[in-house]
């Protein structure tokens, strides 16, 4: 017999399900899903979207997994707070996509964070 929810009738078997929906294909995802990543190596989980609607994001995308991704999100929040950025600034904005250049993507050493004190960008 049907199920009732509200006015609702639902029968007890699928009647509106396509061919192959639902179904995993675990051989074709994996390629999809995964990359090499730059920093870190082969077969890392790959960012679902990329980050910004530019060359730059879909370079992060390609090149980046989303395990970095999420390292870089952290250390940018200490760039933005030490240095007192404002993300909407385009001077800030330029300083940090030039870190994720030489950070991510470039494989260099971020800049150096003393929390003990207030940083200074020179523009």
């Amino acid at each position: 017999p049907p199920r009732r929810e509200g006015n609702a009738v639902f029968p007890n078997r699928e009647i509106h399900r396509r061919p192959g929906a639902g179904v995993d294909n675990g051989a074709a995802r994996s390629q999809v899903d995964t990359i090499q990543c730059k920093r870190c190596g082969p077969d890392k989980p790959r960012l679902a979207k990329a980050p910004f609607r530019t060359d730059l994001g879909t370079r992060i995308q390609d090149q980046i997994c989303a395990g970095c991704w999420a390292e870089w999100l952290q250390h940018q929040t200490l760039l933005i707070n030490h240095y007192g950025l404002d993300p909407r600034d385009a001077k800030a904005r330029e300083f940090l996509y030039g870190q994720i250049e030489t950070v991510l993507l470039g494989g260099g050493d971020g800049k150096e964070i003393d929390t003990s004190q207030q940083g200074d960008i020179a523009w």
